[in-house]
């Protein structure tokens, strides 16, 4: 017998791999540094499975993880995993709350839905604080024309244009609910989008290609036009990573009224 554990995790993109364990072994992923530590405090060896893949550099805010162990839990103790767990992992990586999950909950194959944000700084002169945690532009950025483009992004569509080369998928299709440019205070403006999936690298990918648009004075229904062609070389460059935060994951509401708080 096992019991199942959800958990959210919030961490500091800088200075990993990624989410993901990759080779040569001497890179450092997020997922390894928590699979050791959860292995410590459960004394077994102990697998992980996250929402999805983040990349190197890339932060998340509210990261869903699952794992099983053998180790039998009361939840009616109210025992403090996310403590524990801390205890074992570095100050950039912090397990916020966790709870014993049903079996048939898994924090990949569940999901329905995502949210992620990009932030970029623009200003004559980057911050020092911010550098990061944010993308930096300069040149004063016309944010209504940022906005205008973000529109042909949402709906049902093949976002093949924007994914980068990488894990090889069934189909490049999704949908974006929400798809907003806004002012988050002076000087610091957010990108935020939420879909039914993402593909590898897409919402930097989308997110450069806004900027490129905006930068060389080309129309915003351009974007329209890239998204049909389903041609990852009609798009821009990809955004820096160090801007964009994994900030929110949905799951079906049954799963999450059967999720008991540890």
């Amino acid at each position: 017998m096992t019991t199942k554990v959800r958990f959210t995790v919030a961490y500091d993109g800088t200075g990993f791999c990624g989410w993901q364990k990759q080779k040569p072994e001497d890179q450092i992923s997020v997922a390894q540094v928590i699979e050791e530590a959860l292995s410590k405090v459960f004394n077994e060896k102990i697998t992980l499975f996250a929402s999805g893949r983040t990349d190197a550099g890339v932060h998340a805010l509210n990261q869903v993880c699952h794992f099983s162990t053998h180790r039998k839990i009361d939840p009616n103790k109210k025992w403090d995993l996310c403590w524990a767990l801390n205890s074992h992992l570095p100050p950039s990586i912090v397990a916020k709350k966790a709870w014993i999950a049903p079996d048939d909950f898994h924090a990949t194959l569940s999901a329905t839905h995502k949210t992620y944000r990009y932030l970029i700084v623009n200003k004559p002169r980057p911050s020092a604080h911010l550098n990061r945690y944010a993308d930096w532009v300069r040149l004063p950025i016309n944010i209504e024309h940022l906005q205008e483009s973000s529109k042909y992004l949402l709906g049902n569509q093949d976002f093949k244009s924007f994914q980068s080369v990488g894990t090889p998928v069934p189909d490049t299709v999704r949908e974006i609910y929400q798809a907003d440019w806004e002012w988050r205070k002076p000087g610091v403006m957010q990108f935020t989008i939420t879909g039914s999936g993402f593909l590898k690298q897409m919402v930097r990918n989308i997110v450069g290609t806004s900027m490129f648009l905006e930068r060389k004075g080309l129309a915003p229904s351009t974007m329209k036009d890239i998204i049909a062609a389903q041609d990852r070389m009609k798009a821009g460059p990809p955004a820096p990573a160090q801007g964009l935060y994994l900030m929110k994951v949905y799951y079906p509401q049954d799963l999450d009224i059967r999720c008991l708080e540890l």
